[in-house]
């Protein structure tokens, strides 16, 4: 019978000791390491990722990760990411898709899916200069306008610009807006555009002024919210405020 040798290929890579110490391109790892990695030719090259992806998992305390968009290595420190200068590495004020990221969906929030990152966008700035702009149409009530939730932004605008033809109304500033390429902006609901007074300062470009929601209460009358203290009111449409557009992603 022929015999048939197989050549053996030995490649010394980890040493494990006794306390289950791995070395990598030692053999005898630091006391005090769990993890030694020994190298003058090579670094350590953690997980990269984009802002999106980081958001698809839920991290684990001390989880660490470069990240690509921000071109800085994160960590997560039990409460939200941070670079390594403890600074916020929030992907709220990201640049995304036209405009700025300006909240992520959470478990519970409407539309909210498990493993998968959504949430809205706001334009860089406001949609209006000086006085702003009246919600429109004051005396007529609007069928279906008066969503408050997230999520409901956009039907409110869209019914909103098919029952009001009134040029220059806040809902058909964001409506008919074209802006970095997207013409899907719309104007925020009651609770969107609270997502946007808390994050007023990451998003940027808000004044301290009142801003129109695309909920309306009554005939007569809108939701808005003032930048400056987080005031939601109703006020008559007629009156002028402030626009931000949004859109959902």
């Amino acid at each position: 019978m022929k015999k048939i040798f197989f050549p053996i290929l030995t490649v010394t890579l980890l040493s494990v000791s006794s306390l289950a110490q791995v070395g990598i391109g030692t053999t005898t790892p630091a006391a005090s390491a769990q993890l030694d990695v020994s190298s003058t030719t090579k670094g350590f090259l953690p997980p990269r990722m984009t802002y999106i992806q980081r958001e698809a998992f839920t991290p684990v305390e001390g989880l660490m990760i470069y990240n690509t968009d921000s071109k800085k290595p994160n960590y997560f420190d039990g409460t939200g990411w941070k670079n390594f200068d403890g600074t916020s590495a929030s992907i709220i004020g990201t640049p995304f898709q036209g405009g700025i990221i300006a909240y992520i969906l959470q478990p519970g929030d409407p539309g909210y899916i498990a493993g998968q990152t959504h949430g809205l966008i706001a334009a860089a700035s406001d949609q209006t200069t000086g006085a702003g702009a009246q919600w429109g149409c004051i005396g007529t009530t609007i069928p279906g306008a008066d969503g408050t939730a997230l999520g409901t932004g956009n039907q409110n605008t869209i019914d909103i610009m098919a029952g009001c033809a009134t040029t220059g109304i806040a809902a058909r500033l964001c409506g008919d807006l074209v802006l970095n390429g997207y013409s899907d902006w719309y104007l925020p609901s009651k609770d969107e555009l609270n997502k946007l007074y808390i994050n007023q300062v990451r998003v940027g470009g808000f004044s301290s002024d009142g801003y129109w929601s695309s909920s309306e209460t009554d005939a007569n009358l809108a939701w808005l919210e003032g930048f400056t203290n987080g005031l939601q009111v109703n006020d008559f449409k007629d009156v002028t405020y402030r626009v931000r557009a949004v859109r959902a992603f």
